[in-house]
């Protein structure tokens, strides 16, 4: 079985949560003792309900508040698919932790509360999965139930979404009427609104096809580790492992080593410890080549014809996470697959309204969950993709190398 991975977003209180808890139950992915725990919880609180919704919002604030903080992720299965769900906060100050959560997702579902409609955290979370270029979005419009499952209410939610993606990078958008609460249209087809012709959200996540998302045309191969063995029965191996970024390899290919340049062919590739005829991502493989040149930790194999940018300033379009904003002139450490950098702030280009998607060119800095471009000076050239080509090649992080803490999720802008 293939595997999906999905992040929930949506405002504050649009039933995220009990949406994950009611795929859960329905799907019978929980085991007893954790429904007796969630049942026991409820009843304390003295709801009339199983507040599904415990099952992911596990830190002790999320629980005493109603809200959920932290990414919480869950796997469950189906006959059909596995599944990866990462439920991301609603609240606007945890706007970095939904970054977290979409930056791996394949698909979003943006949660609509069918009463309040469109609002500004809906546009919010579209435009990040616009720019996280998450191939598949999932309108769902939750709480039909407090609307008498009005066709009327759906649509016009729908229309709404609809107009305002028109101005983000999204290819495909389905837009299904929900109640987690009461589970129509979560697990199996509602009765209450026969008016919906569409699948149910269960059944669309385990059919969506995914498997043209993968870029196979464009070899890249960051190397975490050179191997060379020290047993004596093992003589002249050197290798290099890591995990195929993008493209199809097999032996005799031509590659170049970026970013020295210098060139060779696959000797082998091999994979837990057997010799394999050819690799695709997201295999963790180690590759031989015919010769003998320097390949470090860092280093990317491409083919020759088919080269990533080599550069030491960098485009970026970044999230910042950290309570100190990012100025001019600030220096960071850069974590881009294997490879580790430093770097200075040249400019911030802009600060994007993420209501409006205009741009504030007259910015002097970006503080917390702000969203902007800026242009960067690495320390040694960075071997990279644009994001929107290969997400893989096309994205880094940014460390605060005095707290060793994250500050940015940053995405490479290349012209194409």
């Amino acid at each position: 079985m293939d595997m999906l991975r999905f992040a929930t977003a949506g405002s504050v209180d649009d039933g995220k949560s009990t949406l994950i808890g009611r795929l859960l139950f329905d799907s019978k992915s929980i085991f007893e003792d954790q429904l007796a725990s969630v049942e026991k919880t409820s009843e304390s609180r003295g709801n009339e309900y199983v507040d599904l919704s415990l099952l992911t919002d596990g830190l002790r604030s999320e629980r005493e508040q109603g809200i959920t903080i932290d990414v919480a992720y869950r796997y469950f299965a189906t006959p059909k698919r596995k599944f990866i769900i990462a439920d991301t906060p609603g609240h606007a100050q945890y706007t970095r932790n939904m970054v977290t959560g979409a930056s791996t997702a394949e698909l979003a579902i943006v949660l609509v509360d069918a009463r309040k409609g469109v609002i500004e955290q809906s546009r919010r979370h579209a435009t990040i999965a616009s720019l996280l270029q998450v191939p598949h979005v999932v309108l769902a419009v939750n709480k039909m139930d407090l609307v008498d499952y009005d066709e009327q209410v759906f649509e016009r939610i729908r229309k709404d979404f609809l107009d305002f993606a028109t101005k983000l990078d999204i290819d495909d958008i389905t837009a299904i009427p929900i109640s987690a609460l009461e589970g129509d249209n979560v697990v199996t087809r509602s009765e209450n609104m026969p008016w919906y012709q569409g699948s149910s959200l269960l059944h669309h996540l385990e059919t969506v096809h995914i498997g043209a998302d993968l870029n196979l045309q464009d070899v890249r191969f960051p190397v975490q580790y050179v191997i060379r063995p020290q047993q004596k029965d093992v003589i002249d191996y050197r290798g290099f492992a890591g995990q195929v970024a993008s493209g199809h390899m097999k032996k005799g290919d031509d590659v170049i080593v970026l970013p020295s340049g210098m060139t060779s062919k696959i000797k082998a590739i091999d994979m837990a410890g057997e010799e394999i005829d050819e690799a695709f991502p997201p295999m963790s493989v180690t590759v031989r080549l015919e010769d003998e040149i320097d390949v470090s930790r860092g280093d990317v194999l491409a083919r020759p014809g088919n080269q990533p940018q080599v550069s030491q300033d960098i485009d970026a379009t970044i999230c910042w996470m950290d309570e100190e904003p990012l100025v001019k002139g600030k220096k960071y450490a850069v974590l881009h697959n294997s490879r580790e950098a430093r770097c200075v702030v040249k400019d911030i280009q802009y600060e994007l309204d993420v209501n409006t998607l205009s741009r504030k060119t007259d910015v002097t800095q970006l503080s917390l969950n702000a969203i902007g471009r800026v242009t960067l000076r690495m320390t040694s050239p960075l071997v990279a993709d644009s994001y929107r080509l290969n997400p893989s090649m096309g994205s880094f992080i940014l460390i605060d190398e005095s707290t060793n803490a994250t500050v940015a999720a940053c995405t490479i802008n290349v012209a194409e």
